[in-house]
């Protein structure tokens, strides 16, 4: 019962921060619910697939269809409300991480996967919703991009699997990984925590080392 009350509570939490992305990028009622539906159920329903839970639970259960398409129906009707509200779409979107990420690692553990693999299926079912959602609105998906996003999914997932080796009652397990999850993904955003990036080629100049200088440069000089 747990698991599908955490489950729920993420579909409406990841529907909310697609319906925002939807009003902010001046959807329809339309775009914004299907936004709302598929930022929502995309990470369960890739979760249910792989597990071979088939149809999935998020169109065979009336409740979570309502649950996201009223996401989406509230905040396109009470958007000026919502819109007060706009800087916590990370917020949100660190919430469904969370739950997705920890429910998704305990459904594959209750289905016998092994704990490596619990852990993948965890951080898959945490990123999906976001990656649907920033590739409908044409954007980098937030896990390619952000600050500590997968990794937030994975250490949530991974210590559902710890607690279930120990074991830990899986209630104790799924709340301390969500709150790891959240907690990492909320301090990342406020202290610009990233992964390492590229350095742009303009930079190599900084630490000392001269840039190559190209053929048609040396020819150009002499």
């Amino acid at each position: 019962m747990l698991v599908v009350v955490l489950d729920l509570f993420g579909t409406f939490v990841f529907a909310l921060s697609g319906a925002m992305v939807g009003v902010q990028k001046r959807l329809d009622l339309f775009g914004v619910l299907v936004l709302s539906f598929a930022v929502g159920a995309a990470g369960g329903m890739t979760r249910d697939v792989l597990l071979g839970a088939v149809p999935p639970v998020a169109i065979s259960d009336w409740r979570y269809i309502v649950v996201a398409l009223g996401a989406g129906l509230l905040t396109f009707y009470w958007w000026p409300v919502i819109d007060r509200m706009r800087g916590t779409v990370l917020i949100f979107d660190g919430a469904g991480l969370a739950l997705f990420a920890v429910t998704g690692a305990q459904k594959a553990l209750n289905a016998g996967i092994n704990p490596v693999a619990a852990v993948l299926l965890g951080v898959l079912t945490g990123v999906g919703g976001g990656m649907l959602r920033d590739v409908l609105v044409s954007e980098i998906p937030t896990v390619l991009r952000s600050e500590l996003y997968a990794v937030a999914a994975l250490a949530g997932a991974t210590v559902v699997v710890i607690g279930d080796r120990l074991p830990v009652p899986a209630s104790v397990a799924m709340n301390a990984g969500a709150l790891l999850c959240f907690g990492l993904r909320v301090v990342a955003i406020r202290r610009g925590w990233q992964l390492p990036t590229p350095r742009p080629p303009d930079q190599s100049s900084q630490d000392g080392t001269a840039p190559v200088e190209g053929a048609e440069e040396r020819a150009r000089r002499r």
